[in-house]
């Protein structure tokens, strides 16, 4: 029985890596397990946006490293439509989560809407704390230049 669930738990494990959203591996060399792997988001709320995510795999742990890095562009229309029907909170909403572990840790991107500068802002971060912290990253996507953004009013 033991052998059985060890082996489930590896089959799993090595499962939790594959992903179609990858775009780049980059292995970090010869006599390790682990690789940086690089995936392509889109944003599924604002279609126009396109997140470009890295982060370490390790094939043979039973946990990932928490380190990750985020870039975000405008790679389409954005339209006042699409930022009405967003979450505009202080805390704004998760569009992508992802495993990085057996032990309950994941990887979250989280968008925020800047009213003041018009930005999107997207988080990148892990859900354990690692050596003292919890691991993050951000992007940020103007609005300026799409059809989402708002002349500043002034006052008359």
């Amino acid at each position: 029985m033991f052998k059985r669930t060890a082996a489930l738990l590896c089959l799993s494990t090595l499962l939790l890596g594959c992903d179609n959203n990858e775009v780049g591996d980059v292995s970090l060399g010869m006599f390790t397990t682990k690789d940086i792997k690089i995936e392509v988001l889109t944003d599924p709320g604002v279609p126009g946006v396109t997140c470009h995510m890295s982060n370490i795999v390790a094939d043979l742990d039973l946990a990932d490293p928490s380190d990750m890095s985020i870039s975000c562009r405008q790679t389409g229309e954005i339209t006042a439509a699409m930022i009405a029907a967003i979450d505009t909170s202080k805390s704004g909403e998760i569009v992508f989560k992802k495993s990085k572990s057996i032990f309950l840790k994941s990887l979250k991107i989280r968008r925020i809407y800047d009213d003041q500068s018009q930005s999107l802002l997207y988080v990148a971060y892990s859900t354990k704390e690692t050596s003292g912290s919890y691991k993050h990253s951000m992007s940020t996507v103007p609005l300026w230049g799409t059809l989402a953004y708002q002349l500043p009013q002034t006052g008359q």
